[in-house]
Formats: C-alpha cells, structure tokens, sequence
C-alpha cells in the first residue's frame, strides 16, 4: 500500500510534530500519513524518538507544536471528553506485557475494562462472552479469565495485552515493540496474530520494532527515525531493494535476518558505530557517522524530500545515491 489517496482523507495525518523535554528536543518537524488497513513500520535505534512519538500521537504525553488528525480532526485541539470519546478507536500494545497489566485485576476484569468505559449498554453476561471469545481468539482458554497476570508467562501477557486493545476493534493499533522482550519462538506467534486480527478487524497499524524481519513481514511501507527525525519513508520493497539513507543502509547491513534483495545497495555495519542517535547543534545528525558527508551536512538540516514515487528521503546527496534505474530521465 503506498501513501494515502491525495483524494481521500488520511485515518490518521501527523504534520509538523514536535516534542521537547525541557531543553531536549526529542522529536523535531515529523509529519506522514497512515490510511485505512495499512501498517506503517517505524523503526530506528533506541533514542530516535519512536516510543515518543507514539505516545505523542494518543496525547499520552504534551507535545510542543504540530497536529495529530484523526479522520481530519485534530487531536491536539480536542477537549478531555471529546478525547475519551475517541480513545476507543486508538488503541496501544505496549513493550513490556507484564508491566502493561493491573496486577489487582484478573484477566477477565483487564480484557473486560474497555467494554465497561466504552459500551455500559452491554450487561455482565454480554461482556463476559465477548472476553471469553478474545481470549479464545488470541490463543487462551476462556476459562483463564479468573487468573491474575503474574501466573502467565511474558508471551501469554502480552496476548492478554492485544486481547484488551482490540476487544473494541479499533481503527487503529500503535504496538510500541510488542515482541522485543518476548523468546524468538513466541515473536512470530505474536506478529501472526496481529496480522490476523488486522484482517479480521481491517484496523490500521503503526508498528515499532528493531527487528527488522519483523518489520518487513508486517509492513505496507516503512519510516526510518534518527535523532527524532524522519530521515526515509517508502514502501517495504522499496526500502529494503533500495535504501538511500547512509544511515537506512546502514540498519540494514548490519543485521542479517534483513538481507536486502540481491542487487540491493549494500554497506558495510561499521556505519552503525559511533555516538548514539542524538540531535546536534545543526545540520544533519547522522553526519558524524556517515562515509558521505560534506561540509553542507554541518551548515543545514537536509529536508524530506521525494526522490522516486512514494520515495522520501532526508539527504542531501539523496539524488547522488540513488541508483541509476530509479532516477529520472533527464530532458
């Protein structure tokens, strides 16, 4: 799936967004669009603003500038009930599955919470069934439902965790790095399973993670953050035939459960090395651990630009290092 319609009102439309904490600027000018059905990969290494900024779209925490429009309404400018009315359509999955869970409430009562907040016109006996068939439908027996967390293991959390934000069939589900902590064993069950209930409930996703295995089986396109920017948005098969971010080619060299295609532009993992993702005084961020910086990198921050269709790219030798069969014909 490739950008949202220009026709069409984007699900959800992040322009110009801004985080600061204090002196910090977390994240700085991120805008994309996510339609309807479609899964956003977002990916970048710790300290690039990713959980920030997924926190930043569901107002868990204040931003500093920008919008946040849901279906074209901002957000950002909703008053409290107007926001809890709309909670129910966004929805979170959170890293740490255990830590995400009441350990005061049972199963049932957390997987139960969003029905009592969002739908009172359901009784006891019809939420109860309706618990008792997500818990079914993400792999648990329903007779699980009297049993607190702590007497789960960190894989079966964090399904009790999806069963509580999907109950509502949200249009939307941020999963924060739902696999990071889980065995390589349960990872895939766990992405199988978002990838099911996506196509049951058609819900949108915007889904972070390391892994970038991971990321590609899942994905509609992919956004690559570094220092709280935005540094490469394009479809998963562009991006990963193709990278044109030295720091986008340099997360995918260095990790080999992500091999590009053969042919795809390579370099080596000695480009990850370094200070970690920081923003600095000015210019380009990645410029000190990048093979391909002059001196304009230090003088100006570069913009995101399009260098193919459905293609940005925060470089400026972007249209340098793109390959010969995606630039444009000159006149």
């Amino acid at each position: 799936m490739n950008e949202a319609d220009p026709g069409q009102v984007p699900l959800l439309s992040v322009r110009d967004l801004r985080v600061n904490f204090g002196a910090h600027a977390a994240i700085t000018d991120v805008g994309f669009d996510l339609g309807a059905g479609e899964t956003l990969g977002l990916v970048g290494e710790s300290g690039s603003g990713k959980s920030t900024l997924a926190r930043a779209i569901l107002r868990l925490i204040r931003t500093s500038h920008g919008g946040v429009l849901w279906r074209g309404r901002d957000l950002l400018l909703c008053d409290a009930t107007e926001l809890r009315r709309r909670r129910r359509d966004l929805q979170i999955v959170f890293q740490d599955p255990l830590a995400s869970l009441n350990p005061r409430m049972t199963v049932g009562e957390s997987v139960a919470e969003p029905l009592r907040i969002f739908a009172p016109e359901l009784d006891a006996r019809a939420r109860g069934r309706r618990v008792a068939h997500m818990l079914q439908r993400v792999g648990l027996a329903d007779d699980m439902h009297e049993r607190y967390p702590h007497e789960f293991s960190g894989g079966q959390c964090q399904r009790i965790g999806i069963a509580r934000a999907m109950i509502l069939s949200p249009q939307l589900l941020i999963c924060d790095e739902p696999v990071s902590s889980l065995d390589v064993s349960v990872q895939g069950q766990i992405v199988n399973l978002l990838l099911d209930l996506q196509r049951d409930a058609g819900t949108a996703m915007l889904f972070i993670s390391h892994n970038l295995a991971v990321v590609r089986h899942l994905s509609h396109r992919i956004l690559v953050m570094y220092a709280g920017r935005i540094v490469e948005i394009a479809s998963r098969d562009a991006l990963f035939a193709a990278p044109l971010h030295p720091y986008t080619r340099a997360l995918l060299a260095a990790v080999p459960s992500a091999i590009p295609a053969p042919g795809a532009v390579r370099a080596p993992a000695a480009l990850v090395e370094g200070t970690s993702s920081r923003p600095l005084a000015a210019g380009c961020a990645f410029r000190d651990r990048c093979p391909h910086a002059l001196p304009v990198c230090a003088a100006s921050v570069p913009p995101l630009e399009q260098v193919a269709v459905g293609h940005r790219v925060a470089c400026h030798r972007s249209h340098e290092l793109l390959p010969l069969e995606l630039r444009s014909p000159q006149p």
